[in-house]
């Protein structure tokens, strides 16, 4: 009776490609990479957030500002930190949990948004950690996200970004996509069958 159970359990598990994990590492490791290593360069170059410090790819349209957020999007939640940063490892232990305990890393289309996002994740928490500091500033860890990437309309900014904020906000909209793509799927299939 025993082994009749051991079977079953393994029929029901979902499987997935080990080559996943890979994928989901490289994806995920590579955007944090590359977030942080921007950051650090246009800090270097640029310095601290400073009045008049634009340097212009497209004037009045694209640029290069460095600012730093105590919140989230947008700068909602200034001061908020410590909450974020629980947030984020929520987030984390979620995302591995669903992909890898309950088989979602089965769809690879799945896998490689939560990649995007869990890169996005830990580039924004490298910062609101204090696991970076300024230049100038003696070693002291600063909490506060690094953002860079300037978008201008005449009088109109949107606020800075960087690409951890990119990465996440790819990631989500290819979630959303993807649900959309999914529930189009089973009312197709649902109205194939009757």
């Amino acid at each position: 009776m025993p082994l009749k159970s051991k079977a079953v359990s393994r029929t029901n598990e979902v499987a997935y490609p080990r080559s996943r994990i890979l994928v989901f590492l490289l994806i995920s490791t590579s955007g944090c990479t590359l977030d942080l290593l921007t950051k650090y360069w246009v800090f270097s170059w640029r310095g601290m957030p400073r009045q008049w410090n634009e340097w212009w790819i497209w004037e009045g349209f694209i640029g290069i500002e460095t600012a730093t957020n105590k919140g989230a999007l947008f700068g909602f939640g200034q001061g908020w930190t410590m909450l974020f940063v629980a947030l984020s490892f929520g987030a984390l232990l979620a995302i591995g949990i669903w992909l890898f305990l309950a088989g979602a890393a089965a769809d690879r289309f799945l896998c490689n948004a939560l990649a995007l996002i869990t890169g996005g994740i830990l580039g924004n928490l490298y910062d609101r950690l204090g696991l970076w500091t300024a230049p100038g500033t003696e070693g002291q860890s600063i909490h506060e996200v690094r953002d860079w990437i300037l978008l201008r309309y005449h009088q109109y900014t949107w606020p800075n970004f960087n690409i951890a904020d990119c990465l996440l906000v790819c990631g989500a909209a290819l979630l959303v996509w993807h649900s959309f793509s999914i529930s189009k799927d089973i009312s197709v299939s649902a109205a194939s069958e009757t």
